[in-house]
């Protein structure tokens, strides 16, 4: 739309490769890999909107994120009012538990395009709420994400069993989680039901040709050099990588450490390999070991901060990371970090302070003014590179609008600058409010503004906030010294009175300032310090967040003041997009639409990332009729520039790797075609007890499961075992087995949780008085140890300084005191337990889903009617010999107490639960007891 500022987003495919992905899928179902910033989105709205303007179509969009919902459904409506289609009717999202049944499914029958999430729509599935028959198709995003444990498998596998007409595409931009483990495509291809992939990398034919057949968008690349600081910090922090994976792979010699590579520890996925890989051997490993694991993680955040942190702020979160990692106070023991002992840190925390100033903080400065800084600190405030080179390259820009005022095309002459992060931003947006703005003090002229731009009155004020914050946290540092050391010496005088001696064991923690008792992991006080290199990473965020807001910002708030509604053509206007400059976050597909909208003729990336360039060219070659000039920066010889090499090279070989096996793949078939007659051989029992026969049922093994549980993968697994799923909104219990049987299923964390907060309790307490057997399921994580010692960093001590994994063990024999009936059932994988679940339910009857539902709400359900006598009474009845649960409901129900019953005659007994059981019961009680006492010196 001409001469409209915001017009809608073109949603027609221009390129080639656009154009025939959209044909094959039209004609086939397929998996799509694209390559990151080629228009996956794009692609999907084209195909979601020719399905939706054709009317009576029944479309789900699964696996779609909250804000690709909006791309989506903005792309959807424009496109609809572009094309003026009278059936389309974009998308509906269903993303929440508050919608009622009745709208879902008057939804349903009306048809359209629907995004839903995952847990609803395997539950409308399993419910029959939506007919897997009536769905014409399903498209799915991020296909990298389904596993064969995932939700999306689940409701792919019920969609394909039943809906063999219905088309299916999967869509995804991620190629690396494909060539992972043994023949990963075809497994992909077999979770998702389908059989053909297509890859389309960026060295592709098709999309070379489409992104450089026209004209190309005209690259500027710009190679900032580090300052000496900069390259000697980063020299330091790589030297405390190496040798901490030096340390790791002494440490564990038995494991594959071929991606243990400084190359790889670059990469923000680097520590959840190695504890990935370490995790089966967790309870094995060392103290150090766990340690070097976390640390790496820190050290890898240094590195970025060093290039996305100013001088001051860099300082300032070392500060941090020092304070955390000293020992406690009043500790005999060292757990600080290796790395902290190197040479290479002590060059990292020297240099970081040179960078900001020279000269040494005495209390008696921290003491002065606040707004002052001190005359013996000489302020270096080394500027960081890349901010000269933006402001030269603004400076170019502004003379090339000067001398080509008017533009000969459709763009606009804005400038758009695109970084990594929020915080990088508001840098950028502070450093171009201030970078003409001349220091106070200076020898320059009279003048408030600066011909050349700098950043000293930006650095100047974070210095004195630098400057604020040290005097508040020395003062933290100092009131938490004094208190535990008066809380030390209380302690002392103490033991000196008692006559235990004056030295503690080693373990033991003083009582702190609050009065709380700890043990010797990590702990913090009121005050917020740490205490050990633990809790390093909360430690950090929290003092990291204490950071003082800018006068820029201080003055923007106080410039709030009253807004009168009237007049107001006169005090607002919209922005000039030629007169604009827009500093916005990398977001993935979404910078599709900040292009557009925007069409900018200038573009700064601040940070390198590939999939924008990429975006970049597919505008450019999109739009004939308008120019783009790109600026590229990045730090050579950085980490960064080896971070963008080398996430390219990895997109580069996993499309190979890809290429190369999907040219020896077999065809995947998949097991949901069933003949009849298979299907009925599988409902044959053929486990043969007492000499019984083989039965041959007319119904599907069935499994009542609680709709909350359908975040974990064990519903997934009972279905592809043959079992019957049926959700339900259970009161009592997760799953009911048998119509004796009910579990509660907890994980590790799941029961520390549940029993911190008593629920476990009361869950047990009601499956014991609706179910005659009772079980706790306690399952693992089938990457993970099978026991409970790695739980035991990751909860707070106990005031007796014992781990959580001792506590949590007793915890568990006290809940099998207090409800004997309770069994407990141990778990090292969901594939275990639905194996467990099979053997439960053999040569046992099927549950009733209205039964489980009516359980613990329905007073006239059989057994509710026991709720109302004390549940002591029944555990000890049920321990007298001779007695069922039958017999002891008939006491229950007929008995005043156990006194009347202990005084009842033979005949009364018998006469009430049999004669058998009837003598047993009254022989117990009648029974003298000095009978079997020996008496001391008779034979």
């Amino acid at each position: 739309m001409p001469g409209d500022e915001r017009a809608p987003v073109k949603l027609s495919l221009p390129l080639e490769f656009q154009q025939d992905i959209f044909k094959e899928l039209r004609e086939e179902d397929e998996l799509v890999l694209l390559a990151r910033g080629l228009g996956l989105l794009r692609i999907v709205t084209n195909l979601l909107h020719s399905y939706d303007a054709a009317g009576n179509n029944l479309i789900l969009l699964v696996g779609a994120e909250e804000r690709e919902n909006v791309w989506i459904g903005e792309a959807l409506a424009e496109h609809a009012a572009v094309s003026m289609s009278p059936k389309a009717r974009g998308l509906s999202l269903v993303n929440t538990d508050l919608m009622s049944v009745g709208t879902r499914e008057k939804m349903y029958a009306q048809g359209g395009l629907f995004s839903i999430t995952s847990r609803i729509l395997i539950v409308d599935f399993l419910s029959g709420l939506l007919n897997p028959e009536t769905v014409t198709g399903v498209v799915v995003l991020h296909a990298e994400k389904v596993v064969a444990t995932s939700l999306e498998a689940f409701i792919l596998r019920i969609y394909r069993q039943k809906n063999k007409a219905g088309f299916l595409k999967a869509f995804s931009d991620s190629p690396e989680p494909f060539t992972t483990g043994f023949a990963p495509l075809a497994n992909m291809m077999k979770n998702l039901f389908l059989q053909k992939p297509t890859l389309y990398p960026r060295f592709h034919v098709t999309v070379a040709k489409s992104l450089e057949g026209r004209k190309k968008a005209e690259v500027i690349e710009l190679e900032v050099p580090m300052t000496d600081a900069m390259r000697d910090i980063q020299n330091a922090v790589l030297e405390c990588v190496e040798t901490s994976i030096g340390e790791l792979r002494k440490s564990n010699t038995g494991i594959e450490m071929e991606d243990w590579t400084l190359d790889s520890a670059l990469h923000k996925n680097f520590d959840m390999i190695i504890r990935r890989q370490l995790d089966p051997v967790w309870h094995r490993t060392s103290f150090k070991t766990r340690q070097v694991v976390r640390d790496l993680s820190l050290l890898r955040t240094i590195l970025h901060a060093l290039l996305a942190y100013d001088a001051v702020d860099f300082n300032k979160y070392l500060d941090t990371v020092l304070a955390a990692s000293q020992p406690p106070l009043g500790s005999n023991k060292q757990n600080q970090s290796p790395w902290l002992f190197l040479d290479a840190a002590d060059t990292l925390f020297t240099t970081a302070k040179k960078r900001v100033y020279a000269g040494k903080i005495s209390n008696t400065d921290l003491a002065n003014d606040r707004n002052a800084v001190p005359d013996s600190l000489q302020p270096v405030l080394e500027e960081l590179p890349k901010w000269a080179h933006l402001a030269e390259i603004l400076q170019e820009i502004e003379q090339d609008s000067y001398l080509n005022p008017a533009p000969r095309d459709s763009s606009n002459s804005a400038i758009l600058i695109m970084c990594g992060d929020q915080g990088t931003c508001r840098q950028l947006r502070e450093y171009l409010q201030t970078m003409y703005v001349k220091p106070e003090g200076s020898e320059e002229n009279d003048s408030k503004e600066s011909s050349e731009p700098s950043a000293s009155f930006m650095m100047r004020r974070k210095l004195r906030n630098y400057l604020n914050w040290k005097r508040d946290f020395s003062r933290i540092s100092a009131a938490l010294f004094s208190e535990n050391e008066k809380a030390i010496n209380g302690s002392t005088d103490q033991r000196v009175q008692s006559g235990k001696g004056s030295r503690a064991p080693p373990n033991k923690r003083r009582r702190v300032r609050g009065g709380g008792a700890a043990g010797s992991g990590a702990t913090r006080t009121e005050m917020g310090a740490v205490r050990t290199a633990g809790d390093r990473d909360a430690h950090i965020a929290s003092l990291m967040a204490e950071l003082q807001p800018t006068e820029v910002e201080t003055m923007q708030k106080a410039e709030i003041g009253l807004d009168p509604l009237d007049n107001m053509e006169d005090y607002y206007e919209l922005f000039d997009m030629n007169d604009l400059i827009v500093v916005h976050t990398y977001d993935g597909d979404l910078d599709e639409h900040v292009i557009e909208e925007t069409k900018p003729r200038y573009v700064i990336m601040y940070e390198p990332d590939a999939a924008f360039i990429r975006r970049i060219e597919v505008y450019r070659s999109s739009h004939t009729d308008r120019t783009v000039k790109v600026f590229f920066m990045y730090y050579g010889g950085s980490v960064e520039e080896q971070r963008y090499l080398s996430a390219v090279r990895r997109e580069k070989d996993a499309f190979g790797r890809l290429i190369r096996e999907r040219g020896n793949m077999a065809l995947t078939l998949n097991n949901s075609n069933l003949a009849p007659e298979e299907t009925f051989l599988r409902t044959i029992n053929t486990r043969i007890a007492g000499g019984g026969r083989l039965a041959a049922t007319t119904q599907p093994p069935r499994v009542v499961v609680d709709v909350r549980e359908f975040r974990s993968s064990l519903p997934s697994l009972l279905h592809g075992r043959g079992i019957v799923v049926v959700p339900c909104m259970l009161t009592v219990g997760d799953y009911v087995v048998t119509p004796d049987i009910c579990i509660e299923r907890k994980s590790v964390r799941d029961l520390i949780g549940s029993f911190s907060n008593g629920r476990l309790y009361n869950q047990a307490e009601s499956m014991v008085a609706h179910y005659k057997s009772p079980m706790l399921l306690i399952e693992f994580d089938q990457n993970k140890s099978f026991t409970l010692e790695p739980f035991s960093d990751i909860s707070a001590p106990s005031a007796s300084g014992l781990t959580s994994a001792p506590d949590l063990q007793s915890k568990i024999v006290m809940l099998t005191l207090a409800f004997p009936r309770l069994k407990i059932i141990w778990s090292s994988s969901p594939y275990q337990t639905a194996e467990i679940f099979n053997e439960l339910k053999k040569q046992a009857e099927e549950p009733d889903p209205l039964k489980a539902v009516q359980t613990g709400l329905d007073p006239d359900v059989a057994g509710d009617e026991l709720r109302s006598f004390n549940q002591v009474t029944q555990d000890m009845l049920r321990v007298l010999p001779g007695l069922n649960e039958k017999a002891v409901t008939t006491i229950m129900m007929e008995v005043q107490s156990i006194f009347d019953l202990a005084n009842m005659e033979e005949k009364e007994v018998c006469a009430l639960i049999g004669t058998d059981a009837g003598r047993r019961v009254w022989r117990f009680f009648n029974r003298s007891v000095w009978e079997d006492i020996p008496v001391p010196g008779l034979a």
